[in-house]
């Protein structure tokens, strides 16, 4: 668990966020968020309150209306996600996070386009974590279980170096087992220094190993805390953790 000082830059700051998709609507309604360096944060929240919807803005993904997002200091609100990568944001979406007609080494040599010199040494770091894909590199990703792929993913957005890993709900679709696994894959990533942005629809799982946590209702944070401390919250409890984490 990390213990950022109250004065460290933020590796994310989002301030009062306005965002959506389409033209005069809004799926965040002033959010904001901060991730100092080494936390793994949890977002939570009802299906349609804007979890994915932030990480996508973070991400460029999404039209930012107001509102500013920082990286280590630097307004990176609205650029694209190729200089998001370069400066060292990763991102894993929910679904189709891999090329499966492409190798699992074809998958994480594309994580690395834009400074393939360092494969070697970045694929030595990413099957430290994942170390049943050093051993699989040729079979194609295509063939894989859920679980896999999502391996697969992490390991390709972890080639970067990033300075943060956004993850859009990465126990989404797998079994009990394999979501155990994904989790606990998360928490190795996160040990390994690497700030973490996880949206998880389970929540109590989410809120156990995080560092801090924030509610998302209706675009906007209505709890924010330690994941311990929202874990005891009996008025997020009641209102959350009742449907989402049971």
């Amino acid at each position: 668990m990390s213990t950022p000082t109250a004065t460290a830059t933020p590796v994310v700051h989002v301030d009062d966020v306005h965002a959506g998709y389409l033209p005069g609507v809004n799926i965040l309604n002033g959010c904001s968020l901060i991730a100092h360096q080494g936390e793994l944060i949890g977002i939570i929240g009802p299906n349609g309150a804007g979890k994915s919807t932030l990480l996508k803005a973070i991400f460029g993904q999404v039209n930012i209306r107001s509102g500013v997002v920082t990286l280590e200091g630097d307004d990176i609100t609205g650029l694209p996600a190729n200089k998001l990568v370069a400066r060292g944001v990763g991102f894993i979406p929910q679904t189709n996070n891999v090329f499966p007609s492409l190798t699992i080494e074809e998958n994480l040599q594309m994580g690395l386009y834009q400074n393939p010199s360092v494969y070697k040494e970045r694929l030595e770091f990413v099957t430290s974590i994942f170390g049943e894909l050093g051993k699989r590199l040729k079979q194609r990703a295509g063939s894989l279980s859920g679980g896999e792929r999502q391996m697969v993913a992490m390991s390709r957005a972890l080639m970067m170096d990033p300075k943060v890993l956004l993850l859009d709900e990465p126990s989404a679709g797998l079994s009990p087992v394999r979501q155990d696994e994904a989790f606990i894959r998360v928490s190795e990533i996160n040990k390994a220094g690497v700030t973490c942005i996880m949206v998880e629809q389970n929540a109590r799982r989410c809120l156990q190993i995080c560092d801090r946590g924030y509610v998302l209702d209706q675009g906007r944070d209505a709890y924010t805390g330690t994941g311990r401390e929202l874990l005891n919250d009996s008025k997020v409890t009641e209102l959350y953790l009742g449907s989402l984490g049971a």
